[in-house]
């Protein structure tokens, strides 16, 4: 399986309060709760990720919350509360494909914004798109996206680790991955810092 382009492969962990919860209420699968460790693959072409979940469900005790398979990618979350479980779940994945962790792909920071004092119109039309807590009038707001998609949740962690901020909405899948955060100036900042030190920090190709 050495064609199998490794686009996402990240570690957390400790899921955030937030993060875990946000992926509870978006998944269709087995939900984490927060301080569970949790792995995110993303790869081309999509469709073998299939395989993957198969993999790792007979070799160990980690649970998927998420399969996506799309036109291009596919992505997979499993979690367990043993750190242990899930990092076996990893070396199982890389040994199946043939590959090392160093030859994923390296997170690019597509755009980071910072919105300070959102408009109530503005606040409105994000919330309609939302799947987290609401935006309100005059927060700051912090955009990023990824490339690779995946690496968006890893973002998304550490800067809820650092900051005291709100998880709006997070897209782990597509062309992109997106993040949105809420809260005051100086947090925002925080989170941003974070997030982005985070991404920096992942090694590939």
């Amino acid at each position: 399986m050495a064609q199998i382009q490794l686009k996402t492969y990240i570690f957390l962990d400790s899921l955030q309060p937030q993060l875990a919860t946000f992926i509870g209420t978006t998944a269709r699968g087995f939900l984490p709760i927060p301080g569970d460790a949790s792995l995110f693959v993303e790869i081309a072409p999509g469709i073998a990720i299939n395989t993957i979940n198969d993999l790792v469900l007979k070799e160990t005790k980690v649970r998927p919350a998420m399969q996506i398979v799309e036109r291009a990618f596919g992505l997979l979350e499993v979690h367990h509360a043993d750190q242990g479980e899930v990092r076996q779940a990893g070396v199982a994945i890389l040994r199946d494909l043939e590959l090392q962790e160093s030859q994923r792909q390296k997170p690019k920071i597509v755009s980071n914004q910072v919105i300070r004092s959102v408009e109530p119109d503005h606040a409105i039309l994000v919330n309609t798109n939302r799947w987290g807590s609401m935006l309100l009038p005059g927060e700051s707001l912090f955009i990023l996206e990824t490339d690779p998609a995946g690496y968006v949740v890893f973002a998304a962690n550490e800067a809820e680790k650092a900051a005291n901020v709100k998880l709006v909405e997070v897209r782990p899948f597509g062309a992109f991955g997106r993040l949105w955060m809420s809260g005051t100036e100086s947090e925002i900042d925080s989170a941003r810092e974070a997030a982005i030190k985070a991404l920096e920090g992942i090694s590939g190709i």
